[in-house]
């Protein structure tokens, strides 16, 4: 059997080491988050326009 803390063979292990850089630009950023801003605005608008006058109209 296998006992990890015996260490009579040398073992040879190959790590691969990435570094990962990540690019954020300050405008892609802001603009992605207008958008998703805009999106919620007009969904919370959608829904506004139907509790305010489709719903009354049942």
């Amino acid at each position: 059997m296998y006992d990890p803390h015996e260490r009579n063979e040398t073992t040879n292990v190959d790590v691969e080491r990435k570094e990962v850089q990540h690019r954020s630009e300050p405008s892609m950023v802001a603009a992605t988050f207008i958008k998703y801003a805009a999106y919620i605005i007009l969904f919370f608008g959608f829904l506004y326009f139907i509790v305010k006058y489709v719903f009354p109209k049942f």
